[in-house]
């Protein structure tokens, strides 16, 4: 039965740490932009006195370094205790030694990770997936949000189907896009996250914890004359993974009313042409589509949620027949490979399923946050309209180099219900804080309650100081 669900403001960091401090025990932390309001708000929670769902106060533990953060998340989950933590960029690399240990261990636990980039030839602390796609041969699944509201139930969703099939999960969202967004969604009640939990996997976790009392042996080292039978030993654990993921949506949608499936369709019924991408880059693809079928084109889009384990059989089942030519869109670069992570798993799914292969190409996007917009979306969709649309492709920069990069129209307008509202500022944090504080005055009370809290805060200041930021307000209430 649905719930009747109250509402947030907050962004994805705080979205998720409310929901990983209500289903864990330890919160083992270690900070890292843009992760790290995750530990703050875990940290800020359990200082307050705030319980988790089994009436007890998580223990926040904070580390050296994020190496020491995933020891202390392994030697929890071997003691039997619900564990987890945040991170990010080099922060999840540094994890990866224990991620393998954890998962080889079928631990259940979840990883929250707010992508972002990897230093390379550059530090940047923005966003993209290089991290995570550092990550895939440990064993960890891996489910992507697109936004806010899907990163806050997913918590909830990797939590109960890694008890379940007891492989450790990835839950992730891209860094700053969504970990900072500030958006209004449907919060998820203790009563559904306390009806969602599988009690009797969380006393199994506990009965196979290191126990004096029930002796066992784990963490050995073996030969060849073993070694190898033993690692195959847990293909069935990760054979079950998709279906617990998508039977722990179901239950998800019987409580709140927000379907969601491993992989999602949009578009056309009858789609020739389908871009293929998962993260927040599904907004401005969901938005171009919008606009592009209103006007009669046959194009569409499958969001990949769950991308390991990878389903072939969901994959294919959710394409539709009539597509022609699709375009994978990986935002990371794994120079020397012959294609980015998506795309090669897009191709090996149709060779592995027999299907009648339509022309696929992949291309790159979005490295360190860098803008991805519908009318980058239109420039891939109009690329495919070629006989021969160029593979390996860039899309939103320049590439006077290698002339990788595809064309496109910045004039490309699509069909909006909805208006911008830039503030301005003077560059500080202070400033920046009061914005955000703002921003949540507007949703939570009425305009014209605003406008006289609004009135208090500038008569006490200078207000050629905010005479932009005045300006553009006063327009914006106009709007609303």
């Amino acid at each position: 039965m649905k719930e009747e669900n109250s509402k947030l403001i907050c962004d994805a960091n705080e979205a998720v740490a409310i929901i990983a401090h209500k289903t864990n025990e330890v919160c083992a932390i270690y900070p890292i932009t843009p992760a790290s309001p995750m530990g703050e708000h875990v940290d800020v929670y359990s200082a307050e006195g705030k319980k988790n769902i089994w009436n007890n106060v998580p223990r926040i533990v904070e580390m050296q370094s994020e190496g020491g953060a995933a020891g202390a998340v392994h030697g929890a989950l071997q003691g039997g205790a619900l564990t987890t933590t945040f991170t990010a960029s080099q922060g999840l690399l540094l994890m990866i030694p224990n991620m393998y240990k954890m998962a080889g261990e079928l631990l259940p636990s979840v990883i929250h990770v707010a992508a972002r980039t990897i230093a390379t030839h550059a530090l940047s602390i923005f966003g993209d997936h290089s991290d995570v796609m550092a990550t895939r041969a440990t064993g960890f699944s891996m489910l992507f949000a697109g936004n806010v509201q899907e990163a806050h139930d997913f918590a909830l969703i990797s939590q109960v189907a890694t008890l379940k099939s007891r492989i450790p999960f990835l839950n992730i969202f891209d860094g700053f896009r969504t970990s900072h967004e500030i958006s209004k969604i449907d919060a998820i009640p203790d009563a559904v996250i306390k009806a969602m939990m599988p009690e009797d996997e969380v006393m199994k976790h506990r009965k196979r914890s290191l126990d004096p009392d029930n002796p066992v042996i784990k963490g050995t080292a073996q030969n060849p004359d073993v070694f190898f039978q033993a690692r195959e030993a847990c293909n069935t654990f990760y054979e079950k993974v998709p279906g617990i993921v998508q039977s722990t949506m179901d239950e998800f949608y019987k409580h709140t009313g927000r379907k969601y499936s491993l992989f999602y369709y949009i578009g056309h019924p009858e789609a020739e042409k389908v871009i293929i991408i998962m993260g927040s880059g599904e907004g401005p693809v969901s938005e171009t589509i919008d606009t592009l079928v209103d006007q009669g084109e046959k194009v569409g889009a499958l969001f990949v949620r769950l991308y390991r384990p990878f389903s072939v059989y969901d994959f294919i089942k959710e394409l539709p027949k009539s597509v022609k030519k699709i375009a994978v869109l990986d935002r990371t670069k794994e120079p020397g490979s012959i294609g980015e992570p998506l795309y090669l798993d897009v191709v090996t799914a149709f060779v592995e399923m027999g299907e009648s292969m339509p022309t696929i190409v992949g291309g790159r996007y979005g490295l360190s946050s860098k803008e991805f917009t519908p009318a980058m979306v239109k420039g891939v969709y109009d690329e495919l309209d070629k006989n021969s649309p160029k593979n390996h492709f860039t899309v939103g920069i320049n590439d006077d180099v290698t002339h990788t990069s595809l064309p496109i129209n910045p004039y490309f307008q699509t069909r909006k219900t909805t208006f911008n509202c830039m503030f301005y500022g003077l560059g500080s944090m202070v400033r920046l804080e009061q914005i955000k504080t703002q921003l949540k005055l507007l949703v939570k009370l009425p305009i014209i309650m605003y406008k006289v809290i609004l009135f208090m805060i500038l008569k006490k200041q200078e207000l050629k100081q905010y005479h932009i930021y005045v300006l553009v307000l006063r327009k914006f209430i106009q709007l609303t």
